[in-house]
């Protein structure tokens, strides 16, 4: 099997209307490596089919995305519970220690209870990223082990 490829690429992520919802323009390109989870899969796959310096329209559907919306992930919970005195609606908070303990937004606050969602703020939506991939070659296994360890946090 070939070793995963180590992906250096600039994007601009967008939603369907075109409004701008993240860069890497005007910093250092995003690195990642293959099949270790650090990007989305509608990306990731196309970005492999790249060649460098290559720049590319991709289109992710929620379901390659962030996934659909679901409206399980929210629910009511007592203003007590939250970790703070002062709330307000678009407040973010994440649920535990653990660095990949999900994160909640306050979306409504209903007398005593704040209504938060767990959901990613981009699930549901279709993303348009225009990408540049900068770089592809070979993993090195110390850059393999250390996204294995990204991904399993």
């Amino acid at each position: 099997m070939a070793a995963p490829r180590h992906l250096t690429f600039h994007y601009t992520l967008r939603n369907r209307e075109g409004r701008v919802l993240d860069t890497s323009r005007g910093s250092a390109p995003l690195a990642c490596v293959e099949g270790a989870g650090q990007i989305i899969e509608g990306l990731e796959e196309p970005l492999l089919g790249m060649t460098a310096g290559e720049i590319r329209l991709v289109v992710v559907p929620p379901e390659r995305g962030y996934g659909r919306r679901e409206e399980a992930m929210i629910q009511k919970v007592p203003r007590a519970r939250l970790p703070v005195d002062e709330i307000r609606v678009g407040d973010q908070f994440q649920t535990g220690p653990d660095r990949s303990d999900p994160v909640v937004t306050v979306v409504a606050l209903e007398g005593d209870e704040v209504l938060l969602d767990a959901n990613h703020p981009l699930a549901g939506e279709e993303l348009h990223f225009d990408v540049e991939l900068v770089a592809s070659r070979p993993a090195t296994p110390a850059e393999v082990q250390a996204a294995g360890s990204v991904a399993r946090d």
